[in-house]
């Protein structure tokens, strides 16, 4: 497979606190991966490593086979990944319509298929409410707002940070039919979620974190076929 994204041996730190401790991880070309794992066991700090939002003090990571390790974060987004952060990352000064025309442009490769109509056709419930401010908006209409604001940038890579925490069973529903419409488009997804039931059906491969190393990384039917393995690292 084509590789979008690959990271090799990062090691990430908190002050002195290790969290990250020489991961290897990858994301092929329209791959949706799980990333999985307990409660503080280093998923978004290694989303936050591959974005450079918090810098690694060892290993690189590249895109598209050129190295990003260092850049800004806004440098390594342009390359084409899009980042829907746990908390939806809403700005109380600006309304729906806003939020969505504030973020649109063409995709890394000139990609233009996610217009403003086309994430309104996508999200029905956006569309009634284009003049409410987004921070008004309920905890499931925002993280339709925030995935919708990240495809208005055409991605090559979606990343989803705790994609329905928090929502409730019907919202949590439309969430995955989205996600589940992004993939059949061909753009890469990093999906992490307490759902583990969905992600078994959802990705194409599972990638899962113990204390800031990988444990596991192989395909959900590895997954299906030996329940010990959620069991051990994931507590069901």
């Amino acid at each position: 497979m084509e590789l979008f994204l690959e990271a090799s041996g990062l090691q990430t730190f908190y002050g002195a606190a290790q969290v990250l401790h020489g991961v290897d991880f990858r994301v092929g070309v329209g791959e949706t991966v799980a990333l999985m794992g307990r409660n503080g066991m280093g998923k978004s700090t290694l989303l936050k490593s591959l974005l450079g939002v918090v810098a690694p003090r060892q290993g690189k990571v590249s895109v598209q086979g050129r190295e990003v390790t260092g850049m800004e974060t806004s440098a390594i987004i342009r390359r084409g990944i899009a980042y829907v952060p746990e908390g939806r990352g809403m700005f109380h000064n600006l309304s729906v319509r806003e939020h969505l025309l504030m973020a649109a442009r063409k995709g890394a490769g000139g990609r233009a298929d996610w217009t403003y109509e086309r994430v309104l056709e996508t999200f029905p419930r956006l569309a009634e409410r284009l003049d409410n401010m987004g921070t008004h908006l309920s905890g499931g209409e925002q993280q339709m707002l925030s995935i919708g604001r990240a495809l208005m940038t055409n991605p090559d890579l979606l990343i989803l940070d705790e994609a329905t925490e928090g929502l409730a069973p019907l919202i949590r529903r439309e969430i995955w039919r989205v996600v589940r419409h992004v993939k059949e488009t061909g753009i890469a997804t990093i999906v992490v979620d307490k759902n583990v039931g969905v992600l078994l059906d959802l990705a194409d491969r599972h990638v899962i974190l113990v204390k800031g190393e990988v444990v596991f990384d192989g395909g959900p039917h590895q997954l299906k076929s030996d329940s010990s393995i959620l069991e051990r690292f994931i507590g069901l």
